[in-house]
């Protein structure tokens, strides 16, 4: 280029380079191979423990898994190819352990084998995130049918008031032997209507309104509808006296109104209303009145020569445990009772895989949760920004009530931990939730690539 003045030539920089971000299929695909052949390695361990031999059925269960993980990985890298390459692999991993300890329980109950019954719903579940994968070409598409989801969950919360309670709680369809949990679908369908709500009133709900002390309240007109939709919910729960996933419902409604407003008053709101809650349910519902003595005293069965309740036999199972575990196939958590393979399977990893194993179990956890956080915040768009927050707070918030609930630190709930537990409803849900960050992180990342260096 030449200088009009001087004649002279003047150079010019070049562009700045489009930079294109690495895909890394690569690294979820080997992860995938890992997240495989550990749960193959526990299968081995417990038959060796229990027997001296490897079981025969190592092979066909390390190839079905390893079929499955390769699906949901086939679905990601042709759909999702920018999604985030650890999320994936955590599902597998967690759902492989859960189907190892359900087994190793499985030995101790000939009669009651869960084992086949979970990997089949794990293969529904794998099935089900392929097609989300797959189908859900743009995550910003559920934002049109907000009440359509909110009308099925509370259709599917209503369901179980007209069917006999079981274990003290009307949370089960059973028909001919097939039995559902409607409201682990449920949650989900929340998350979506509650995303969608927040993201088209955020503005009015943080600045619009009357100012009371620190607190900034909006119109009746934008908060009236989602609060009324929250009440009818948490209402057909304690009819059902599924105390677990009300809790849960409450503390995903005001975290997503929190991550909405930035308001961090709506906090405070949430731990006084739901502390007046659990006051009031607690007093006036036996059912949840007997799990609340059974948290403040644990072992006041054995001081009246009862014998250990569940709760006290999940605190000695994870203090057996210690550091190392008894190891797989070796402790005696089926002491617990019924409620072992599903509500209490925390305590026959802490007993058979110690704090170590826990530890780790808590820790892919705790990447799922911020995998699914992270997403979200690089989200430009409001409704991905809030529905990752939402999808990645249900397993935080299950997590904390069901490890809080067998360790002692808070009351009995009754749920299902995320993909460790038996019950298909919950691994099918979460999967789903897994499919649904995926198409998030896909967005998110996808944003950015082929923009122009700094």
């Amino acid at each position: 280029m030449t200088n009009a003045g001087t004649g002279t030539a003047v150079a010019v920089d070049a562009p700045a380079p489009a930079v294109r971000l690495p895909r890394r299929r690569g690294i979820e695909l080997a992860l995938i191979v890992v997240a495989v052949l550990l749960p193959v390695y526990g299968y081995c361990a417990v038959g060796l423990a229990r027997t001296g031999a490897v079981p025969p059925g190592a092979v066909g269960y390390g190839a079905g898994l390893g079929v499955l993980a390769l699906l949901a990985h086939l679905a990601v890298r042709l759909r999702a190819p920018y999604a985030d390459p650890l999320l994936l692999p955590i599902g597998v991993l967690l759902n492989g352990i859960g189907l190892v300890l359900i087994y190793r329980l499985d030995l101790e109950t000939p009669g009651d084998r869960a084992a086949p019954a979970q990997l089949v719903w794990s293969a529904l579940g794998i099935t089900l995130f392929a097609y989300v994968v797959a189908a859900l070409r743009d995550h910003r598409v559920l934002q049109r049918y907000a009440y359509v989801c909110v009308a099925a969950a509370l259709l599917l919360l209503t369901l179980p008031i007209f069917f006999p309670a079981v274990n003290g709680a009307r949370i089960w369809i059973r028909i001919a032997g097939f039995s559902i949990q409607p409201g682990e679908f449920a949650k989900v369908l929340l998350a979506v209507f509650f995303a969608a709500y927040l993201a088209a009133n955020r503005n009015a709900l943080a600045y619009a309104g009357r100012r009371l002390w620190k607190l900034q309240l909006p119109t009746g007109r934008v908060l009236g509808p989602i609060v009324a939709i929250w009440l009818v919910s948490v209402g057909v729960l304690v009819l059902e006296r599924d105390l677990g996933t009300s809790l849960l419902f409450f503390a995903l409604f005001v975290v997503m109104l929190y991550v909405a407003t930035g308001r961090s008053g709506w906090i405070a709101v949430g731990l006084l209303l739901a502390t007046l809650g659990a006051v009031a349910v607690g007093r006036t519902e036996p059912h949840v009145a007997a799990r609340i003595q059974d948290w403040l005293h644990p072992f006041a069965s054995i001081e009246a020569g009862q014998g250990p309740n569940q709760l006290a036999q999940s605190l000695f199972a994870f203090a057996a445990g210690g550091v190392l575990g008894t190891g797989l196939g070796l402790g005696h958590s089926t002491l617990i009772g019924f409620a072992t393979k599903s509500d209490f399977i925390l305590a026959t990893a802490g007993e058979e895989l110690g704090l170590a194993g826990l530890s780790a179990i808590f820790l892919l956890y705790g990447l799922l949760v911020e995998r699914g956080y992270r997403a979200g915040l690089a989200l430009r768009e409001p409704f991905g920004r809030l529905l990752a927050v939402g999808l990645a707070s249900i397993v935080a918030l299950q997590v904390f009530v069901i490890a809080g609930g067998v360790t002692g630190l808070i009351p009995l709930t009754g749920m299902a931990m995320p993909f460790l537990a038996q019950g298909g409803s919950s691994v099918v849900t979460n999967w789903a939730i897994v499919a649904l960050l995926i198409r998030v992180s896909h967005s998110a990342r996808k944003q950015y690539d082929g923009q122009v260096a700094p």
